[in-house]
């Protein structure tokens, strides 16, 4: 399974997905020009990611993804959603699945943020609070 590795820039955020290494992360700002071309590279891959894990003979070791967003905007926010969608949908499949949402101590949006897309998935996050950098 390949990795997926996207460098942070001004206005989209880093995304790790690296199988080998169990690292599944996005982070930053999220408001790139064309939302729809930054996050269809990461959909195809967790498409990719879903047969891989399904023909998995590993299916025991939880496969955790982290989100560490600063912002994003609502365009990004439906297509993070989308993602959370593909992770619900992969839990529903008995897959271990789970889902850190960070958020730093004062970033009481951030947190409704991630409240609020799992319960539209229908799917628990783990809220994970960080310090003020």
């Amino acid at each position: 399974m390949r990795k997926l590795i996207i460098e942070q820039k001004a206005s989209s955020p880093k995304v790790i997905l690296d199988p080998e290494k169990r690292i599944y992360i996005i982070s930053g700002e999220s408001r790139p020009p064309d939302v729809r071309e930054f996050y269809g590279e990461i959909l195809i891959w967790l498409e990719e990611f879903s047969y891989h894990l399904n023909k998995s003979d590993d299916k025991k070791d939880p496969v955790i993804f982290n989100f560490n967003f600063e912002y994003f905007n609502s365009s990004s926010g439906k297509l993070i959603l989308d993602i959370c969608k593909i992770l619900a949908g992969l839990h529903l499949k008995g897959l271990n699945i789970k889902v850190n949402w960070h958020f730093e101590k004062e970033d009481l949006d951030m947190l409704e943020a991630g409240k609020e897309m799992s319960r539209i998935v229908k799917f628990p996050f783990e809220y994970v609070e960080s310090e003020i950098n």
